[in-house]
């Protein structure tokens, strides 16, 4: 799995996932789709990059959607692929929102360890058309990228379904401290090698 930023999850990049995320300010994410798209730059620049992908937002669990009105995945995924197909109308990326589900709920994220978020996303994502991924790239779009427990669960589970390749793209990744393997010079300039 390979994933890229725009940038670090501080300062107004923080606030503004913020509210967007949790205070409901769905018009932001067509600003944070252009600092995206900025970063989908790194992943379509490389030689070897499929022209054409399926770009899947992290899914939400039905219930909490429903809480909140909308999937800030989603939105943001929109904004990004407008913003990329108006600078590169030659791609081929086509938005997926059916071939992952999220199908159990689980509790936030935040504050949990390495280990309790890999425990938390256990069994929580489903493809239920596996044919609708056979031998197609995957570009997968989240907010934040953490220690990566999302990413990796949802890319476990498109790869086991068919996908070919798996890219992620978040507008923030997150800082922990005490992690040394973090090079904040892939921001915006490249990908980050996560494990899989």
């Amino acid at each position: 799995m390979k994933a890229v930023a725009y940038g670090g999850y501080h300062g107004e990049l923080r606030s503004l996932v913020h509210l967007l995320k949790y205070e409901g300010m769905q018009p932001l994410a067509k600003r944070l789709g252009r600092l995206l798209a900025d970063s989908l730059e790194a992943v379509l620049s490389f030689p070897d990059a499929p022209r054409k992908m399926l770009v899947i937002p992290v899914p939400m669990h039905p219930l909490k959607q429903r809480q909140r009105g909308f999937n800030h995945a989603e939105l943001l995924a929109r904004a990004a692929i407008a913003e990329i197909r108006r600078r590169h109308p030659q791609l081929g990326l086509h938005l997926e929102t059916r071939l992952l589900k999220r199908v159990r709920v689980t509790v936030s994220q935040a504050g949990l360890t390495t280990h309790q978020r890999r425990q938390n996303l256990r069994g929580a994502f489903f493809v239920p058309r596996p044919g609708g991924l056979a031998g197609h790239h995957v570009l997968l779009i989240d907010d934040i990228y953490t220690t990566g427990a999302t990413a990796r669960a949802c890319s476990r589970v498109l790869m086991n379904a068919g996908a070919a390749s798996v890219r992620v793209a978040t507008v923030a990744r997150a800082q922990r401290e005490g992690v040394a393997s973090w090079d904040p010079s892939f921001l915006r300039t490249g990908f980050l090698q996560a494990a899989r």
